[in-house]
């Protein structure tokens, strides 16, 4: 019965990896905006 878990396991990493594309898909940049109006990190 381990291969439930593991399948489990697979299939919630996949999912976890494929809304992350999303995410980042969604939360680049467009070329709406000039360079310097992009937000950057402070340190």
């Amino acid at each position: 019965m381990w291969y439930f878990t593991w399948v489990l396991g697979l299939g919630l990493a996949v999912g976890f990896g494929i809304l992350n594309g999303i995410w980042h898909e969604f939360h680049l940049p467009t070329g709406e905006t000039a360079p310097d109006e992009v937000e950057r990190p402070r340190p």
